[in-house]
């Protein structure tokens, strides 16, 4: 599941500390929601590493790796800017108690096909398009939430933690899944997520919503605009704002060119590096460690300045890491620029969406972080069908390190020609 948030409960200020690497988790609603979020993410990066060499096996084809991506980011396209909607005008805890159940629900049954050597990658396509509806409806309502969850004062290191219990999952759960792999097999890992989604919704039923905020978070029916207007007035506010949509743009696109290495390390692992199912989840164990250590930074360095250098320079730095990865045929230089690549990405990603939660309005943040959410995930199904292609063409190593070239010259002539976007704190 996606890394964010709920509301947070009004604490008095004197009991609440406002400095310190951790101060967001003095919220006691963020910190529940917090633990649960946690807890479901690394079942799910058990799974994406599981599901990654299952699809392997099944097809022996980059392509097929590519078309389970797809499917599974697919609904970010007609679903995420839908959620963003619902997520300015609904009940956001119960839609995402709805999404949380059903995602479970198709882990477990997943879990069972492979256990009962029923499995074919159809149903895997399947279940991958079912699991990605639910994350896109419920994502920006995670987003949203994190203002309300602890003010703006705190809006930073929320971020920032959110994004390291994130990060640390896919620190974690790789290497749970490669325990998995030697113990309870590739079906393991699968029960293991479903369990997983179990503690996120124990956490929601424990998050209390203060009356006023959730007034705040939901409508009449009487009051509920047409969705298509709701819609078009989140875009119009967004072309009205350069800066804003700059963001949203180099998210955009470091997310088309860069994100497929994650499909395709699978690749990397047993063609070039001659690696077994526990190689792969070290590997993206590390990718995972490099963007913990870079969202632990982020917590500690809280409300910093220059934030628009941090986003420019960490997507730079990505595509400068995802190259280096890609040509690399020695596995130690790798797992260096690998650790980069997660690196990086963070440092970019995570002040994206800090800056924008502050420069959009409450009525409009729903709208605004659906589209951050599409400009990064929903750009993936198209990232990775064109990689799962042209992987098959020119192989892998090309692809990605093609993918990292366009990443440095987009962002560099953004960077050279943007002055407030550099300027941005």
């Amino acid at each position: 599941m996606i890394e964010e948030q709920v509301q947070t409960e009004i604490v008095p200020p004197q009991v609440r500390p406002r400095s310190g690497m951790f101060r967001a988790l003095s919220h006691r609603n963020y910190r529940r929601f917090w633990v649960g979020a946690f807890l479901s993410n690394v079942g799910t990066w058990m799974q994406g590493v599981a599901q990654g060499w299952l699809v392997l096996q099944l097809t022996d084809s980059a392509f097929w790796l590519g078309l389970d991506a797809f499917m599974a980011t697919a609904p970010g396209f007609f679903l995420t800017l839908a959620g963003g909607v619902f997520a300015d005008i609904v009940d956001r805890r119960r839609l995402l108690l709805y999404t949380q159940v059903v995602a479970g629900m198709a882990a477990f049954a997943l879990a069972i096909l492979v256990g009962t050597n029923m499995v074919n990658v159809w149903m895997i396509l399947g279940f991958s398009f079912i699991t990605g509806s639910c994350m896109a409806l419920a994502g920006p309502s995670y987003q949203a939430m994190t203002f309300d969850m602890v003010g703006r004062e705190d809006l930073s290191n929320a971020v920032a933690l959110n994004s390291s219990q994130f990060q640390l999952s896919r620190v974690i759960g790789p290497v749970f899944a490669g325990l998995g792999f030697k113990f309870f097999g590739l079906a393991g890992c699968f029960f293991a997520n479903g369990i997983s989604f179990i503690a996120v919704v124990i956490a929601l039923h424990l998050v209390h919503f203060d009356k006023t905020k959730e007034s705040l978070s939901t409508r009449s029916v009487r009051d509920r605009r047409a969705l298509w207007r709701d819609l078009i007035e989140g875009f119009r506010y967004v072309r009205n704002r350069p800066r804003v949509f700059s963001l949203l743009s180099i998210s955009g696109v470091t997310s088309l060119f860069g994100a497929p290495y994650l499909t395709l390390v699978p690749i990397f692992a047993r063609d070039i590096f001659k690696l077994a199912e526990t190689g792969l989840a070290w590997m993206m164990g590390i990718a995972g460690a490099g963007a913990f250590f870079a969202a632990l930074l982020l917590a500690y360095l809280g409300d910093f300045q220059r934030k628009g250098w941090s986003v420019l320079g960490g997507a730079i730095s990505f595509g400068v890491c995802l190259i280096c990865f890609a040509l690399s045929t020695n596995l130690k230089i790798s797992l260096i620029f690998l650790f980069g690549v997660g690196f990086s990405i963070v440092t970019s990603v995570a002040v994206t969406n800090t800056l924008l939660q502050k420069l959009v309005t409450d009525q409009m943040r729903g709208r605004v972080m659906s589209m951050f959410i599409l400009s990064f995930i929903g750009t993936m199904p198209i990232g990775n069908l064109i990689a799962g292609v042209v992987s098959v063409r020119f192989g892998a190593p090309v692809t990605l390190a093609a993918g990292g070239l366009a990443i440095i010259l987009y962002v560099t002539v953004l960077g050279v020609t943007n002055e407030r976007l550099r300027e941005l704190h």
